[in-house]
């Protein structure tokens, strides 16, 4: 294990993927310095140029063609040997590319004018060899840096892990241990302001702890007893102590960085049309070279020179760079910028294919909802009480029981009351001694066995909402009624609304009775939803919207939900908190954010309108810069050069490099303008205890 927390022959690939690009991008930026300096006497001693300046006189000197000749060499040997080396490597692969044009472009022109220098008549190349091959060395250096900066953001979650950790030995004493030396069930401590050194579980201690960098959630949350930690995240302002869950490559972090690798490296539908293209833009750019090399030369009657000058021309100004980098690009940033904001995509074509959804099923619990009861409704039974008192009554009850639905109303006043001779009455309430006053809380059931009629037409309502309803009397007398139902993120509502407004349909899928998942749909303004669905039938359901001929996406926890999220044309898994390889999942969603739903889909467009503009931008500009390098507006005066050429085809190539990074700022500020949820968007709705599936 390094001193990152990462083990085994993954991590050892990705180091060395990016230290391949790293030494790529040194060996260019030295040949470019080298080769630059080599070709300023070049220019000096070019004649042509001594010519332009009216120096071919003054300059010259015996043997400075030969001098001439072996500064040039220089620079197509040393500067060149890229190109040369890529040429044979394409021709083994029988995959001609831009290494194979430009090779032939610069060799062409080497051997030409070495011929001339030894007897040839004709006229030399060397300057715009030269230059050529400066220019191209300089592309190829900016190049390997845009590579590198867009995989950045996985050398910056390889740094988020501590170099050590304070391990709690069995004397109780605390050692400074490398992370190598951790195993599972091991004892920490980390200190106010530390970096969590590994996956776990908090034994003692409460503090914040930022996840920031994990889950681009940006608020700190609570962590105590009990609570879970993800190593890399760091801790807030108090001591933790948590027991070691996850090391080395089992750990969250691992797994994030191997999956934002898998699909870098994956190649896309569009990336593989892009590779096509730029295989027979090659072959086209090659018989396009030699066919204008004989129209000057048979047809045209211009001198040998001038045909050489134009199809080394046409070689370079068509190499498909720009064409070849137009998509891998835009694949690397917008992986990184997905892992940057908690979004984790495993199936790239099926990433892209989210750009399409036509219908998006909602599992309910733990998706949409929290899969935890809250107080929705109080209502006053009797003139002798308010709404407060009932709520403190009813919380200083059931603060003494273990019971899911107690401990929802516990929770609903923050005021508890002493209470005296507390006892649990099974199946239907609790009761004891509060201020004096027998208080009960109890069910409906309890109410029929004691032929107690609530008689409030309100209680009706809510039931058939499919909340939970009890009651609370006080001395034998009723009081009141509290409603609970499961709660709604607030962030569901939002959801709905923004894919509705993609033209996306908005579905659920439920194990909940017909009543709760009606009361759920109008709260969410959902299009449709599927009640008392078992999880094994849930596949099935997404089949049958399928069946209707629409692109599906299938948003669930990735545990019960993985048949129908294999179903579903995206699987998308949400709320899988640190365990991120949910092996059914296309996408895994790191936060419990419906929200991070309509980032994918807005991402996915995002993406595919960059690889678009890139491809456009690539295949343009050949179409244009092509016959201009074969000489097309000769007659006009307008003629390039090869090292203009080269220039054109390397800020081409520069263009599609500043554009396809120009989408971390497009998406990014998409994803962080979501709104914030507001009061009036807080719904709830009931998983209730009857339901018929649980999940």
């Amino acid at each position: 294990m390094n001193e990152h927390g990462h083990t085994g022959k993954e991590h050892k690939e990705h180091q060395g993927h990016q230290n391949h690009h790293a030494d790529m991008a040194a060996d260019f930026r030295q040949r470019f310095w080298i080769s630059l300096v080599l070709t300023l006497p070049i220019l000096i001693l070019s004649p042509l140029l001594q010519s332009l300046v009216g120096l071919r006189e003054t300059i010259r000197f015996s043997g400075d063609v030969y001098v001439l000749f072996g500064l040039s060499s220089a620079v197509f040997w040393y500067g060149g040997w890229p190109f040369l080396k890529g040429l044979f490597a394409e021709i083994k692969s029988l995959k001609p590319g831009m290494m194979t044009l430009v090779a032939v472009a610069i060799g062409t022109a080497y051997l030409y004018s070495s011929a001339v220098v030894f007897g040839l008549t004709g006229k030399v190349f060397f300057w715009e060899l030269a230059t050529l091959v400066d220019i191209m060395l300089l592309g190829h250096w900016i190049e390997m840096n845009s590579v590198m900066g867009a995989s950045k953001a996985l050398e910056a979650l390889a740094k988020l892990m501590p170099s050590d950790a304070h391990k709690l030995m069995p004397d109780g004493s605390v050692k400074d241990v490398p992370l190598g030396e951790l195993a599972v069930d091991d004892k920490v401590l980390i200190k106010p302001g530390e970096k969590i050194p590994a996956d776990g579980v908090v034994v003692k201690g409460e503090s914040s702890v930022n996840e920031a960098m994990l889950t681009g959630e940006s608020t700190p949350v609570m962590r105590k007893a009990g609570g879970k930690v993800i190593g890399g995240s760091i801790n807030g302002e108090g001591a933790l102590t948590i027991e070691v869950k996850g090391t080395g490559k089992d750990s969250f972090l691992s797994q994030v960085i191997d999956l934002v690798k898998q699909a870098q490296e994956s190649k896309s539908k569009t990336q593989k049309l892009a590779d096509t293209a730029a295989m027979w833009l090659t072959i086209i750019a090659l018989g396009g070279g030699a066919i204008t090399f004989l129209i000057w030369l048979v047809f045209m009657d211009q001198e040998i020179a001038f045909a050489i000058e134009r199809a080394v021309t046409v070689m370079v100004i068509a190499c498909p760079h720009a064409l070849g980098l137009a998509v891998p690009l835009v694949v690397a940033v917008s992986t990184a910028l997905a892992a940057g904001n908690g979004l984790l995509i495993r199936n790239r074509p099926a990433f892209e294919s989210a750009r399409k959804l036509q219908a998006v099923i909602f599992d309910k619990t733990g998706t949409l909802t929290e899969g935890r009861f809250g107080v929705t409704d109080t209502l006053v039974l009797a003139d002798d009480i308010n709404e407060d008192t009932l709520r403190k009554y009813a919380a200083s009850v059931d603060a003494n029981s273990e019971h899911p639905i107690a401990k929802a109303i516990a929770n609903a006043s923050e005021t508890k009351l002493p209470v005296e001779n507390f006892k649990s009455i099974p199946g239907k309430g609790a009761e004891g001694r509060v201020e004096g006053k027998e208080i009960k809380v109890v069910s409906p059931g309890y109410l029929s066995e004691q032929n107690i009629d609530h008689g409030d037409e309100r209680v009706q309502p809510l039931q058939a909402q499919g909340k939970t309803v009890v009651f609370v009397l006080a001395d034998g007398k009723l009081k009141g009624a509290i409603a609970l139902a499961d709660i709604v993120r607030p962030e569901a509502k939002q959801a709905i609304d923004a894919l509705k407004a993609l033209n996306i349909r908005c579905m659920m899928l439920t194990g909940d009775n017909k009543a709760t998942a009606k009361w759920v749909s109008d709260q969410l303004g959902l299009d449709e939803y599927f009640a008392e669905v078992l999880p094994q039938d849930k596949a099935a359901k997404v089949k049958e919207v399928q069946s209707r001929g629409v692109l599906v996406a299938m948003t669930g926890d990735g545990v019960n939900d993985a048949p129908a999220l294999a179903q579903a044309d995206v699987g998308i898994a949400i709320g899988a908190g640190s365990d991120v390889a949910v092996e059914t999942a296309d996408i895994i969603l790191v936060r419990s954010n419906p929200l991070d739903v309509v980032a994918i889909v807005q991402l996915s467009r995002a993406t595919y309108r960059k690889m678009i503009q890139n491809l456009v931008w690539a295949t343009g500009y050949n179409v244009v810069a092509i016959p201009l390098a074969a000489g097309a507006l000769y007659a006009w005066g307008v003629l390039l050069t090869p090292a203009l050429g080269a220039a054109l085809m390397a800020v081409s190539t520069v263009i599609v490099a500043i554009n396809a990074r120009l989408l971390r700022l497009k998406a990014g500020s998409e994803h962080e303008a979501k709104a914030k949820p507001k009061p009036e968007d807080k719904v709830e709705a009931n998983a209730g205890p009857k339901s018929k599936a649980k999940k």
